[in-house]
């Protein structure tokens, strides 16, 4: 495998499935005219893939957005039925999935590997790359090593490639409860500061003792952000002061 640094993205026409019917989109669509991030992975619903890869390239979404990535595109070897179908399942509303079902563009790439051991034949070797206007500018080559390496193709070492000194999200959980005023006035704090955040409900998702566990408190709001246990809503807002 060869990097493809300062030389053309192979022209192919994918075969998608959007909205319940086909649509064939061509490399030109993708990438003419525009700062593409993509990552290419072995196969959609496989662990590495579902659990790590997808979801921190849809968290840093717009981060790389803010520093001139137009469009985040995950491309693997796969069918347009499954890609649509993983799409949904892994909710990242912030990349485009492209199913690459024949391996023509991986092949032309130069990424096509076996994984008969697997039971999958043909798949893409774990990738990522910079385009500009279908130019490759950077490639991010995982090692050749046995299994599914995954050292240099998530989306932190691609922000960090287009800017060093870029901001990442700061991840924020919210335990709560329904109905709870002083929730409200927290979760309303992170939305006015732009700070997005998952929450989790008291009772429905979570036992009071599993709160106690974690925060050492059993009342709600719970604040944490970046592992720091931040405390109720006096506390985030001193915190966001």
């Amino acid at each position: 495998m060869q990097s493809m640094e300062n030389q053309k993205v192979p022209s192919v026409t994918f075969r998608t499935r959007q909205n319940g019917d086909w649509k064939d989109v061509t490399t030109d669509e993708i990438f003419a005219g525009k700062t593409v991030a993509v990552f290419s992975l072995p196969g959609a619903f496989t662990p590495t893939c579902s659990s790590t890869h997808v979801p921190r390239y849809n968290e840093l979404a717009d981060a790389l957005k803010e520093n001139g990535v137009d469009e985040i595109v995950c491309i693997s070897v796969n069918d347009g039925f499954v890609m649509s179908e993983w799409a949904l399942d892994q909710k990242a509303e912030n990349i485009t999935f492209i199913p690459d079902g024949n391996g023509d563009f991986t092949d032309g790439m130069g990424m096509l590997v076996d994984k008969d051991d697997l039971g999958f034949g043909k798949r893409s070797w774990r990738y990522s790359m910079l385009v500009k206007d279908g130019i490759v500018e950077k490639m991010f080559i995982e090692p050749q090593k046995p299994g599914d390496p995954f050292e240099v193709s998530d989306a932190d070492t691609m922000l960090e490639y287009i800017n060093p000194q870029a901001t990442k999200p700061k991840s924020v959980v919210v335990f709560s409860r329904h109905g709870c005023p002083f929730c409200i006035k927290a979760k309303g704090m992170l939305r006015e500061a732009g700070m997005k955040f998952d929450e989790v409900f008291v009772y429905d998702q979570i036992s009071l003792m599993g709160l106690r566990a974690v925060s050492g408190r059993e009342t709600v709001p719970q604040v944490f952000i970046d592992g720091q246990h931040i405390g109720g809503s006096e506390d985030l807002e001193e915190y966001l002061k």
